[in-house]
């Protein structure tokens, strides 16, 4: 694949290198798949994705690039799954540090993904301070959710367990399944009981996050609901 450069004095007003022309008509919910991408490519196009459309969510391994753009009802349905998992661990005296949406990338091993939610619950202390996470030295976040909206996690799998992320949750739109990571084969099994938060009731989280999907009730209300509950 062929791309242009821009030299370090270039302006960031400038007509966008074609990778980010391709970001830039991409339609939310559409999927696209380049073959063939630099490491420099993929950094130059999350540098202009932050400054110029937020919402696309970038994924890179050896050279193969993923391009999602994700919809609202993704956003909300994300949004809406952050809210159960923060108000339990605060209602049931958990603790944690959030890491978002955070770009996980090391170029030592050329690749890099972005999830829906992460956050360190076991490790919390050993982050807690930290400015810049570094993926080569820091631990990964305990838990990392996904909702399967506008994209599937299962082709992503392989380049989140290079990060060592010992759980993943899936949110399809009916359950809540937990996937953790098996340290010997690096690949992630479906299993039923939670480490990084024991006794959260995922049995119970599908009935608030389709109060999110009504779209008749607002996330203050879903908070507090889930909260009296809890209680």
């Amino acid at each position: 694949m062929s791309a242009a450069i821009a030299s370090p004095k270039s302006s960031r007003r400038e007509k966008p290198f074609p990778l980010a022309d391709l970001l830039a008509c991409a339609e939310a919910g559409q999927y696209i798949r380049i073959s063939d991408v630099t490491w420099e490519d993929y950094q130059r196009l999350l540098a202009w994705r932050d400054d110029h459309r937020l919402g696309i969510r970038l994924t890179y391994d050896h050279g193969d690039l993923q391009i999602m753009v994700v919809t609202n009802p993704h956003e909300r349905l994300r949004k809406a799954l952050a809210l159960l998992v923060e108000s339990w661990l605060e209602e049931t005296g958990g603790e944690y540090v959030p890491s978002g949406q955070l770009t996980h990338q090391r170029e030592d091993l050329k690749k890099g993904f972005e999830p829906d939610e992460c956050y360190y619950i076991q490790n919390w202390k050993k982050v807690s301070g930290t400015r810049q996470i570094d993926f080569k030295k820091d631990p990964p976040p305990d838990l990392m959710i996904e909702v399967e909206y506008s994209r599937k996690v299962d082709r992503r799998l392989p380049i989140i367990a290079a990060f060592k992320i010992p759980e993943v949750w899936r949110y399809d739109g009916d359950s809540l399944a937990i996937l953790q990571l098996q340290p010997r084969k690096g690949e992630y099994v479906e299993v039923e009981y939670s480490r990084a938060i024991p006794d959260f009731p995922f049995d119970e989280a599908p009935r608030f996050l389709n109060m999110a999907v009504s779209g008749h009730v607002s996330y203050a209300e879903i908070g507090r609901e889930f909260r009296k509950w809890i209680r």
